[in-house]
């Protein structure tokens, strides 16, 4: 090695030990609540506490337009979708700098008195980027120039589009894009990723669409895809769509938080006194209640599993729940309603009323915060009946929020 090839070596090195999120493994976030869509970052290295007025922000975006769309970070940009031009579009950013790239129009805007516009986040895939807006319509754009390759309509597909809209962020696995229209020719449809043709819908599966988004497990030795409307969770095989199980759950209005699986177990919950719920599912795959009550009663903030506990938000405070047994370990009602996601220890909770954030250690013991900023400037543009409800990410070193036009991001690497 030359000289000029150790210098670049020793840099490398030291830059790894000075800003460890960017060497640490799946930094990215390039979907939907992260790279296993569990809300939970595998970064290290980042901050365990905030100065008064929270960590330094980066940039600050101003053209997003109405929408509740998350970013979904890979490669060093940012997609997400909002509204523009009087459309729903796919917008893409310099996760560094914040800088606009480009934007592809997707379809119509769905209006509503809670908010205008894009719920559900982009998957990135290679080189394409998968998209869907509130109306169903679905695209594949390249990363490079946003030019649509392929599109589907949930409509076509047997799909009504759910009161508060298409929230769904469709998953892409293998070679199939996995979306749910709901409805009478299937709940659930694989698309060809290269060209969007239909390959299956789980005619065995036929509930109407509500505003989860699926998972994808192995389990009892097949690749299994686990989604829920609003009274039944439900698991088809991943090559053709057959039904393989499915649990009764007590939804109701609107049922919304991401399920959760772990070694054989899925874990559902819901607002409006619907509760929470934990199934087994057997070798054969039979399906066996382990508990269901009423510790987490979560609106749409959706919840984290770390080690052994669940947190989120349960409507009557923030709330550690013991993942095997469904007891709940503390609660804490000194914050305000609203979404959450993990990394490093922390968790990042974001009140959805007033646009603060706190930083909160991840532990059964108490509710132990450490740190808090609110989110300044704030949308001018949002619907008086909308709050902040984007979800956090945290993804290469930086926290990124949302509310409506507005997209923050913020150092947290530890100094």
């Amino acid at each position: 090695m030359n000289c000029s090839h150790k210098t670049v070596a020793l840099l490398f090195t030291l830059a790894c030990f000075t800003h460890p999120p960017l060497c640490s493994a799946n930094s990215d976030w390039p979907q939907w609540r992260g790279p296993d869509r569990t809300g939970v970052s595998k970064e290290t290295g980042l901050q365990k506490s905030w100065p008064a007025g929270g960590p330094k922000r980066i940039w600050l975006y101003e053209n997003a337009g109405e929408g509740y769309s998350g970013p979904a970070i890979v490669g060093g940009k940012l997609f997400t979708m909002g509204v523009r031009d009087g459309n729903e579009c796919l917008l893409v950013l310099d996760a560094n700098t914040g800088k606009e790239l480009w934007f592809a129009k997707i379809g119509p805007i769905f209006s509503e008195g809670h908010g205008n516009g894009p719920r559900g986040t982009p998957t990135v895939d290679g080189d394409r980027v998968y998209a869907m807006g509130s109306h169903g319509n679905l695209v594949c754009a390249s990363i490079g120039d946003g030019k649509i390759i392929w599109q589907q309509s949930l409509s076509d597909l047997g799909g009504r589009v759910p009161h508060w809209a298409y929230a769904e962020s469709v998953l892409v696995d293998g070679d199939q894009v996995i979306c749910t229209p709901g409805g009478s020719k299937g709940a659930l449809a694989a698309l060809e990723k290269k060209t969007g043709k239909l390959l299956w819908q789980s005619a065995e599966f036929k509930e109407p669409a509500h505003y989860s988004s699926v998972i994808a497990a192995d389990l009892n030795g097949v690749r299994q895809y686990i989604q829920r409307t609003e009274k039944v969770i439900a698991s088809v095989a991943s090559k053709d769509g057959k039904l393989l199980w499915t649990s009764p759950f007590p939804g109701r209005t609107a049922v919304v938080p991401t399920p959760i699986y772990r070694d054989g177990y899925v874990y559902v919950t819901a607002g409006y006194g619907a509760g929470c719920k934990l199934v087994k599912i057997g070798p054969s795959n039979e399906v066996t209640d382990v508990y269901e009550n009423k510790v987490m009663k979560n609106h749409h903030g959706g919840v984290v599993l770390v080690g052994d506990y669940i947190y989120g938000h349960a409507d009557a405070g923030w709330t550690c729940q013991n993942f095997k047994t469904g007891e709940e370990v503390w609660n804490h009602r000194g914050f305000g309603k609203g979404a959450i996601a993990y990394a490093d220890g922390m968790l990042y909770c974001q009140d959805e009323s007033s646009g603060t954030i706190a930083l909160i250690e991840a532990s059964p013991k108490a509710w132990q915060e450490r740190g808090r900023f609110k989110l300044d400037p704030q949308s001018k543009i949002r619907s008086s009946g909308g709050r902040v409800w984007t979800h956090p990410v945290i993804s290469n070193g930086k926290l990124y929020l949302r509310d409506q036009e507005l997209i923050y991001c913020y150092d947290i690497v530890k100094n």
